[in-house]
């Protein structure tokens, strides 16, 4: 395990089960529905982690159904499809849920009118995502080439039928789209802040965690004081497409992640069993820290551990 804690030492603290042959027979028997996040659990950036592929297959073939839910907005439910089959890894858009797909989802269910726009800070796959369900996106990556013009007598224009500011991850972000997001949100009545995730940082590259939405997030609060509405992990909203698709109750589901504020407190708000994977972003040492009073039900180093307990 991480550092130099034992194994007694992290049951001590934390009261996880740690991923042995024994608990792993257990888990899998109790489980017909795995839910996976993306980064960190599957791959790093571009980079799949040693042994998923494999994993995978082992529990497609035992009957287990797979659901890839991801807070990483940038991309739609078919650009993550094609991200896996460029890493070997068949998965169809359905099996996908994405924090992208969830803001589009959260105004469809809501009947936001079709006729008001939705202005973005974030990237292509929120774009998609709205104009597959029909509503009209402003923004996102173009955007990051605008500039803004601090002088006298300068009027900074926005659409006053901007009826929703959706905001996740953007690498493009400036003091453009922060503006403009801001004059949606206070000038135009009754206008949407919805956040795909909070989610301070992501493994963006294999090497190393950069800025996660939760900063973009953070910054549209500041200058609005007013709390979003968060349509991915922790919220469980995403859960009630997956209960119409899947037909299985919460209890027979499995979230497996790497954050623990996101990731396994969705499976828990949502009552599914929870498998933590420490080859993301927590790390033993963040999970039995006095501060965190979140606890997964079962903990192990990667996701490849499934198959390779299975076999010991």
């Amino acid at each position: 395990m991480d550092g130099e804690i034992s194994k007694l030492t992290i049951e001590e603290k934390s009261s996880c089960q740690i991923l042995t042959p024994q608990t792993t027979v257990k888990l899998l028997d109790s489980v017909d529905v795995f839910l996976f996040d993306c980064d960190g659990v599957i791959w790093k950036g571009d980079v799949l982690i040693d042994g998923v592929s494999e994993t995978l297959d082992t529990l497609r073939a035992m009957g287990k159904k797979l659901v890839f839910v991801t807070n990483n907005s940038t991309k739609s439910r078919k650009q993550y499809a094609k991200k896996f089959r460029s890493l070997g890894i068949s998965v169809s858009e359905d099996e996908i849920f994405s924090s992208s797909f969830a803001a589009a989802m959260y105004l469809k269910v809501n009947e936001f009118p079709k006729e008001k726009k939705v202005y973005v800070i974030g990237e292509e796959g929120i774009l998609e995502e709205l104009e597959l369900a029909g509503f009209t996106g402003l923004g996102g990556p173009e955007d990051g080439k605008k500039t803004v013009q601090l002088k006298a007598n300068y009027l900074f224009e926005h659409d006053e039928n901007v009826g929703a500011v959706i905001v996740g991850l953007d690498q493009y972000i400036n003091f453009y789209k922060l503006q403009y997001g801001t004059l949606c949100i206070r000038e135009n009545p009754g206008c949407l802040f919805i956040a795909t995730n909070r989610d301070a940082v992501g493994h963006l590259t294999d090497l190393q965690e950069w800025p996660g939405a939760g900063c973009m997030v953070a910054a549209i609060c500041g200058t609005t004081q007013k709390e979003p509405i968060v349509v991915g992990k922790p919220s469980t909203f995403l859960m009630d497409f997956l209960l119409q698709k899947f037909n299985v109750p919460t209890s027979r589901m499995c979230m497996v992640g790497d954050r623990l504020d996101t990731d396994i407190l969705f499976g828990q708000n949502a009552g599914c069993r929870t498998l933590l994977v420490i080859s993301g972003v927590t790390k033993v040492s963040d999970l039995v820290d006095p501060s965190n009073h979140i606890l997964p039900e079962y903990l192990t180093n990667t996701l490849s551990d499934v198959v390779r307990l299975l076999h010991d």
